[in-house]
């Protein structure tokens, strides 16, 4: 359907911008930070980081836990394996098929 956004679309789009992409590799790194903590690693004001965060979340990459006054931010790695699950690894199965047909043919002019 044109026009409908979809899950995939808000993950893809997330993960097209090279700042969402460091700021989960930083959640990597380390889980439950602080949009402060994360900001300081970013060249880029509070209110930048802060849409990011929002792309992020909209797209079910960063999840968020209050935690007294402070809110903290968590990478939710499940949309990604979706991804790989549904555009990646099916690919590699017709490399891994190709890679045993060739095998098979080898054997069997030796």
């Amino acid at each position: 359907m044109l026009g409908c956004v979809d899950d995939d679309d808000r993950v893809f789009k997330a993960l097209a911008d090279s700042t969402r992409r460091f700021l989960l590799d930083l959640l990597f790194g380390r889980d439950g930070r602080t949009l402060t903590e994360l900001e300081s690693e970013l060249e880029m004001t509070r209110f930048g980081a802060m849409k990011h965060l929002r792309v992020l979340e909209a797209a079910g990459l960063v999840v968020t836990r209050r935690s007294g006054r402070e809110k903290l931010h968590f990478l939710n790695p499940v949309p990604i394996l979706l991804i790989h699950d549904r555009w990646i690894d099916k690919y590699k199965e017709r490399q891994v098929s190709a890679l045993a047909e060739l095998k098979t043919l080898l054997e069997e002019k030796t």
